[in-house]
């Protein structure tokens, strides 16, 4: 755990256009789902881009 007040929260939009609050390292990449883990070539995908949409309620 890291001192109080430590962690940065940023509010994005989420799927079903509710606002969610998540630290500001997620704020602009989020974790693939079973679907999207892998790519063409059999390498792994550990972040995906969040959309522009998502990231316009940031503060």
């Amino acid at each position: 755990m890291g001192k109080t007040g430590s962690i940065v929260w940023v509010k994005i939009k989420g799927r079903k256009g509710q606002i969610r609050q998540v630290t500001k390292a997620e704020a602009t990449h989020k974790k693939p789902g079973p679907m999207q883990r892998y790519t063409a070539a059999g390498s792994r995908v550990k972040k995906i881009k969040r959309s522009a949409k998502a990231t316009q309620i940031r503060t």
